[in-house]
């Protein structure tokens, strides 16, 4: 492990020395450092993370349409309607870019369509399995080994200074559960995500939770705040995430008083990931971008600030 200048080990060795880096630790220094008059108790220290683009890998596509994808054409037969309702037309003829345009509601409308009348333990399985034996495109190892060094390392940094942090997240809670806790660290009760509403029934004498296809809560750009309401009931002092659809959940951890750290990921890095903001499909990054730079947040550049961006 690196040292700091102070001989401590460097809590953030897959960060390059610059402001990105410096504005983690000085905001964790004075939120955690008792008689600073930034001070933040600790059931105060929440810090929110989005997953896709943020946390792991969001091109060529969101890892759960890619899931919500196979069944669809498996299915489709016994669907002629879907040749021609939105997005499952799209989806029929690899337009991604018609996918995209259906936004979270679409991808929500596509799992609904297949992957509910099921028991929440057999979705659970079945998303298990898949992210088991499933590998991303380009890089040919899972979407569990996609994820984001540097954002790993910054998570379990806040923990150990105290904070308790959440996925908030447009993909499905359900769909993140199963693999969060041993890849990220975070606990099922601290996932936060888009939720299908679910039923008790009683099947073969047991009861179950079975999946429905009515959507209880889309977690992205309007409803991230609430779901953070309704779920966590706690504003945040930090906030992290890679496009326009977290604009609203990082202006309302912004908004309260005393100190915040808001901070935005933008993919720079063609060689090592993907380089991408507003021309693009998945994870647009444009209102935000430019009200991270209006408001002075933390936006890092990851071909700049990045050491690395996958472990190793």
């Amino acid at each position: 492990m690196t040292t700091q200048p102070n001989g401590q080990p460097d809590p953030l060795p897959s960060w390059n020395e610059g402001d990105a880096k410096q504005s983690i630790v000085d905001f964790v220094r004075r939120t955690t450092t008792e008689g600073s008059s930034e001070f933040v108790p600790l059931h105060e220290r929440i810090a929110l993370f989005d997953n896709d683009g943020t946390l792991w890998v969001e091109q060529p596509m969101y890892t759960q349409l890619a899931f919500v994808i196979a069944d669809v054409k498996r299915l489709a037969p016994a669907h002629p309607e879907w040749q021609t309702n939105e997005p499952f037309r799209s989806v029929l003829e690899d337009d991604m870019a018609g996918v995209a345009a259906s936004g979270a509601i679409g991808i929500m409308k596509l799992l609904g369509a297949t992957q509910t009348g099921i028991s929440t333990t057999e979705f659970a399985q079945a998303v298990s399995d898949w992210i088991e034996s499933a590998r991303h495109p380009r890089f040919k190892r899972p979407y569990t080994e996609c994820v984001y060094q540097p954002m790993l390392e910054l998570m379990r940094y806040l923990r150990a200074n105290g904070f308790k942090t959440y996925i908030v997240t447009g993909g499905g809670t359900e769909f993140v559960r199963p693999w969060a806790p041993q890849t990220y660290g975070v606990p099922v009760e601290q996932i936060v995500g888009s939720s299908l509403k679910t039923t008790f029934e009683m099947r073969d004498g047991q009861p179950v939770l079975i999946r429905t296809p009515e959507i209880y809560l889309m977690d992205d750009g309007l409803g991230k705040p609430v779901g953070i309401h309704q779920f966590i009931g706690a504003q945040p002092i930090a906030a992290f995430g890679n496009s326009d659809g977290d604009l609203q959940m990082l202006e309302w951890t912004a908004a309260g008083g005393g100190a915040r750290l808001i901070l935005i990921v933008h993919h720079t890095d063609a060689e090592r990931e993907y380089a991408y903001d507003t021309q693009t499909p998945f994870g647009r990054l444009d209102k935000a971008l430019q009200t991270a730079k209006a408001r002075g947040w933390t936006v890092v550049d990851m071909k700049r600030d990045w050491k690395t961006i996958f472990s190793e």
